[in-house]
């Protein structure tokens, strides 16, 4: 199989979606690998690096689209992208299609088959495609919001860990997941006062367990929600339906509760945001104010630590990809019930039902399209 890897092209993506080890196992298992020249230089991969991996690298985009059976990325394909699909093509990256109804379009139209990374699950019933990402976007979430919050930003002007006589910031996260666990980890080891919210009381019992004193608990009914976030001077949205679009948690009229210059940090921004009043930013410019109250919704996160994602989320897609290149992607779904839940869309049919419920659009059975 020729696989082929373009630059990414969403506004300040650096990382990219094959590592030239990945291009190596590929090059290793018989197949061609073709890598758009400087993709990735952003998390620091030279060319020399993939030819020493045994790919090749070609100068266009287009020469990408037009030879590969399978195309590897990172983010969405963006508007120009999704015309260079053609049929019977395999693309392989994160989609998020649930908020988006003209990528939706365009991969139905192009008679594409392409397989979500976001979906695809694994025998615990977890997303381990995602996983790395949301460690990464949950790590940076506090870093990110304790910038926000500096008074030159338009935030409250308060410290994480505030200074003796000084109580710190007041960090509230809703979504006890991988996001959710790493933001409190690394709020509180910032010496903020953070509580997690979740509605899921295992959860919470297994957060209170193996992570007692880092960080507080409560479960997320309305009441407590609104109270704490009212208290907050930093809230981190890390809630996440799979596939579906994300639940709105906080409302504008909620904003008019809360401090002056506090911060909300959308995570899920990528599936359509979890508050409100959220709308995508990039990192050229990250924040907004609306009634007073700063947002960070940068849609590409992990983008801002280009290497460290980019290895990270190399390590989890290789073997699927391989298996994608190795049996062809109707055999490896067929193989594995887990991928096949990463199948979005095949040749002008849509077949996750979340984004259908989402959208609007008709599903057709997954395990239908893999038997013929």
């Amino acid at each position: 199989m020729l696989i082929g890897c373009p630059t990414e092209i969403k506004p300040q993506e650096f990382r990219v979606g094959l590592t030239p080890n990945a291009a190596r196992e590929a090059v290793s298992h018989g197949h061609e690998v073709t890598v758009q020249a400087g993709a990735g230089l952003g998390a620091g991969f030279t060319d020399e690096d993939y030819h020493a991996a045994g790919a090749r690298t070609v100068d266009t985009a287009e020469e990408i689209f037009a030879s590969a059976d399978m195309i590897v990325k990172v983010k969405e394909p963006q508007a120009g992208e999704r015309k260079m699909l053609r049929e019977g093509q395999l693309l392989f990256t994160y989609l998020h299609l649930a908020p988006d109804p003209d990528q939706t379009h365009d991969l139905l139209e192009s008679g594409c088959t392409a397989i979500a990374y976001e979906t695809v699950t694994d025998r615990n019933g977890g997303l381990p495609l995602l996983a790395p990402m949301s460690e990464v976007a949950g790590k940076l979430a506090p870093q990110v919001g304790s910038w926000t919050l500096q008074k030159a930003n338009g935030g409250r002007g308060v410290l994480m860990g505030g200074v003796p006589g000084v109580g710190p910031a007041k960090v509230v996260v809703i979504g006890g997941g991988v996001v959710g666990t790493q933001a409190a980890r690394v709020a509180a080891g910032m010496g903020a006062d953070v509580t997690v919210l979740d509605m899921s009381l295992p959860r919470l019992r297994y957060l209170d367990d193996t992570l007692r004193g880092e960080f507080k608990t409560a479960y997320a009914s309305k009441g407590n929600t609104a109270d704490l976030v009212a208290e907050a001077d930093m809230v981190i949205g890390a809630v996440l339906i799979p596939g579906a679009a994300a639940p709105k948690l906080i409302s504008r009229e909620q904003l008019s509760t809360m401090k002056p210059g506090a911060v909300l940090v959308d995570v899920a921004i990528d599936q359509g945001g979890c508050f409100e009043t959220s709308k995508a930013t990039t990192h050229a410019d990250p924040i907004y104010e609306v009634d007073g109250i700063m947002h960070y919704c940068v849609a590409n996160m992990p983008g801002a630590v280009a290497r460290t994602s980019t290895i990270a989320l190399g390590n989890a897609t290789m073997p699927f990809m391989l298996a994608l290149a190795d049996k062809g992607w109707r055999q490896a779904c067929a193989d594995d019930e887990h991928l096949l839940n990463g199948l979005n869309v095949h040749a002008g049919q849509l077949t996750y039902y979340a984004v259908g419920k989402a959208l609007g659009i008709d599903v057709i059975s997954p395990q239908k399209v893999v038997r013929g």
